[in-house]
C-alpha cells in the first residue's frame, strides 16, 4: 500500500500546527508561564494542563508502538548512546532564556501569531544561533567538546525507560509503564476542580497531546516508506525553526516537511484565533533594555535547545511520548534554568538568590522565621 507523499505529511504538519496554535492562544497556555506559576505563586493548574499533554501523547504514541506500527529507534530521542552532559546544559541554557525572553520557542509563535514583532526578532536571532549549532560554526565544538561526554545504554538498547529497565528485568514493562505514568498524570488534573471550571485549558492540553500522536503518524506510520524525503518527527520548535528561516533565506533544504511546515501552522492557528477574539494587535520593544534582554534569551535559547535535543514541546512532550531516557534530565534542567533566570530577572542576580534561599534554609532549621527584607 502507497503511503502519503512527502508533500501531504507537509500538510499534516502544517494543519496539527493551527490547531495546537489555535487551542493554546485561546488558552493562554504557556511552558514559561505554568513554571512561573508553578515556582512563585505555588498554582499548579498549567503544569497539570502540561501533564494531561503528556499523558495523551504518551498514551497514543505507545498504542502505536505495542502494536508494531511504529518503531521509536527511527527518531532521534532514544538513541543507544546519550550525550548526557549537553543535554542538561543545554537544557538550563535554555530555561534561562527562556525567562529572559518571557516564553519559550513555541510560546513565541503564539506571540507572533497574535502580532508581537518582539517575537519575530527572537525567532530569528534563535533560529540563527540554532542552525550555527546544528550545522554551522558551533557545529564541530558542539560535537568534538560537549557531545563527547556521553554514556552507552547496556546491551545497545535504546535509551528509553521500557527497553533499559526492561533489559534489566527480563520482560516488557512498557505497557505498565505506560499505564501506570498516564494514570497518575491523569489523575492529578481530574482532581483539581479548578480545571473543571477551565475547558479552554484542558482542551488546549489535549490538542497538545493528540498533535504530538499525530506527528508520529504522519511522519512514522502514514508516510511513504520510499520517500527519502521524510525524516521521521513530531512537534519541536529548535531545529524546525532553524531550517525554515534556513530555507527560506536560501532556498535550499526540505521546507515543506511535518516540522517546518507545523512551524508556520503554530502561528497562522495563533493569528487566526486572536483575530477571532479581537485581540490580535502589533507591538514592539519598549526599549533598548527590553530588546537586549530578547536577544540575550534567543541566543541562550538557540544554543541550548540543540544541545538539549529540542524545547519544551520537543523534550518535554515529544521525546517523553516516547520515555526517553533524556526526559527527566531536560524537563529539570529547563525548570532550573528558568529559576535561574527569573532569579536574574526578580532578586538582581543569581547570586542574591542563593543567599535568599541559603538564608531561608538556616531560619527553618532554627525554627524560625526569616528576616523581613
Amino acid at each position: 500500500m502507497t503511503g502519503l507523499p512527502a508533500v501531504a505529511v507537509g500538510v499534516m504538519g502544517f494543519l496539527v500546527g493551527v490547531a495546537a496554535g489555535w487551542a493554546v492562544q485561546r488558552a493562554r497556555l504557556c511552558s514559561f508561564g505554568a513554571v512561573e506559576d508553578a515556582l512563585l505563586g505555588r498554582d499548579w493548574r498549567r503544569m497539570k494542563v502540561f501533564g494531561l499533554a503528556l499523558a495523551v501523547a504518551l498514551i497514543g504514541t505507545q498504542t502505536l508502538v505495542l502494536f508494531g506500527l511504529f518503531e521509536p529507534t527511527e527518531t532521534t530521542y532514544v538513541p543507544g548512546q546519550i550525550a548526557w552532559l549537553g543535554a542538561l546544559i543545554g537544557a538550563i541554557l535554555f530555561g534561562i532564556g527562556m525567562a529572559l525572553v518571557g516564553t519559550c520557542a513555541f510560546g513565541s509563535l503564539i506571540r507572533l501569531g497574535s502580532g508581537d514583532l518582539r517575537s519575530l526578532f527572537t525567532l530569528m536571532v534563535f533560529g540563527a544561533v540554532a542552525y550555527a549549532t546544528l550545522r554551522g560554526v558551533l557545529a564541530r565544538p558542539r560535537i568534538d567538546w560537549v557531545e563527547a561526554v556521553s554514556v552507552a545504554m547496556p546491551g545497545g538498547v535504546a535509551s528509553s525507560a521500557p527497553d533499559v529497565l526492561g533489559r534489566f528485568a527480563g520482560v516488557d514493562l512498557r505497557f505498565g509503564l505506560t499505564f501506570a505514568v498516564a494514570l497518575g498524570l491523569i489523575w492529578l488534573v481530574a482532581r483539581d476542580r479548578r480545571l473543571w471550571r477551565a475547558p479552554r485549558l484542558v482542551t488546549a492540553g489535549i490538542v497538545l497531546g493528540l498533535g504530538v500522536v499525530a506527528g508520529w503518524v504522519a511522519t512514522g506510520v502514514a508516510v511513504d516508506v520510499f520517500d527519502r524525503l521524510v525524516r521521521v518527527q513530531s512537534l519541536t520548535f529548535v531545529s524546525p525553526v532553524a531550517r525554515g528561516f534556513y530555507g527560506l533565506m536560501t532556498g535550499e533544504g526540505t521546507i515543506a516537511d511535518f516540522g517546518v511546515m507545523s512551524v508556520a501552522g503554530v502561528a497562522v492557528g495563533a493569528g487566526l484565533s486572536a483575530l477571532a477574539a479581537r485581540e490580535f494587535r502589533w507591538e514592539a520593544f519598549d526599549d533598548q533594555h527590553e530588546m537586549r534582554r530578547h536577544l540575550t534569551g534567543a541566543v541562550l535559547m538557540g544554543f541550548g535547545g540543540v544541545l538539549a535535543g529540542g524545547c519544551t514541546i520537543g523534550q518535554g512532550l515529544t521525546a517523553g511520548s516516547l520515555m526517553a531516557v533524556t526526559w527527566p534530565l531536560t524537563v529539570l534542567g529547563m525548570i532550573l534554568g528558568a529559576r535561574l533566570g527569573i532569579a536574574i530577572l526578580v532578586e538582581g542576580s543569581v547570586v542574591d538568590w542563593v543567599r535568599a534561599v541559603w538564608a531561608s534554609l538556616g531560619a527553618a532549621r532554627e525554627g524560625r522565621r526569616p528576616p523581613a527584607e
